[in-house]
């Protein structure tokens, strides 16, 4: 008896003092992240600043948005987010105000941040996580890897194991379907589309959507008019401005030659649910796939 007690006090006594017995589970989680770097924090991060609109929304599916204190502009979703701290633009980050937060861990988003503010930030001493999640696998990843660093672990298991899920369900309807050359539209002036590479294709090719753009070099390339007419799309889709926003699709309506005009296979998706890679990508993917069976019953 007496043994066990002195064994409780000394496991309260290293816990009070913070410090680890011989044997004890360690306090510190390490993972790698998008860039290939390892990422250790001393302890589960209590304080984490999003930079990217889609990084807002990965972390609090991931579980971790009750220990958000700040995000760039448009971070947006869920509506909690809206009210999270300013720390600029995902382009143009205010140091001052992200600073100012003390956070313990910032998200970085690889592919659009400034890389020279973001390098600024880990030379201060701040753990920075860089997500660059290009796929279903690789966003399913990363809500594992963001639950580990923020504490919640299982939150973000679970929400992975539910993602993959849901796409292996889309896999198998459309394994079979027939294939649709279909151009989505990112941008109008400049025009802009996406490569093969891009989360957006490849949503598309889950649903046997083929993308005649799929072999340039950016990830979202410039292109000509003159390049779609040639590619002539049977479908062409795009978020426009907004969700209800089709003004860019009306504009192809002055080429009746093109296919995707002439069957009227010119539709708007909600921007949200494609153009940022997050779980709801599987939300927009299913609009993608309806627009494309609408399109094969019109053949």
């Amino acid at each position: 008896m007496i043994r066990r007690r002195r064994g409780l006090w000394m496991a309260t006594l290293a816990l009070w003092l913070g410090v680890g017995l011989p044997g004890a589970a360690r306090a510190e989680v390490c993972v790698s992240d998008d860039a290939g770097r390892e990422v250790c924090l001393d302890a589960p991060a209590r304080r984490i600043v999003a930079l990217s609109p889609g990084v807002t929304e990965l972390l609090f599916a991931a579980g971790a948005g009750e220990r958000l204190v700040g995000a760039v502009s448009f971070s947006d979703y869920p509506p909690a987010a809206r009210a999270l701290p300013r720390v600029g633009s995902y382009d143009r980050l205010d140091l001052e105000a992200l600073l100012a937060l003390t956070p313990d861990l910032v998200v970085a988003w690889a592919g659009g941040n400034p890389r020279e503010q973001v390098d600024r930030l880990a030379a201060l001493g701040l753990p920075v996580f860089f997500s660059d999640a290009g796929d279903f696998a690789a966003i399913a990843s990363s809500l594992e890897r963001l639950g580990v660093l923020a504490g919640s672990e299982a939150a973000g298991r679970a929400a992975a194991t539910r993602l993959r899920g849901e796409v292996a369900e889309l896999r198998a309807r459309y394994a079979d379907a027939a294939a649709v050359p279909v151009f989505y539209q990112v941008w109008e002036q400049p025009l802009m589309t996406v490569n093969g590479e891009h989360w957006i294709s490849r949503a598309l090719a889950l649903c046997g959507g083929d993308n005649p753009f799929a072999g340039e070099a950016p990830l979202v390339p410039r292109i000509g008019v003159e390049a779609v007419l040639a590619r002539d799309p049977e479908v062409i889709v795009t978020g426009g401005m907004g969700k209800a926003d089709s003004s860019w699709l009306e504009a192809w309506r002055a080429f009746p030659e093109l296919t995707a005009v002439r069957r009227d296979n010119l539709f708007v998706v909600d921007p949200d649910l494609v153009q940022r890679a997050t779980p709801r990508l599987v939300q927009g993917t299913r609009a993608l796939c309806a627009h494309l069976e609408t399109a094969r019953e019109r053949r």
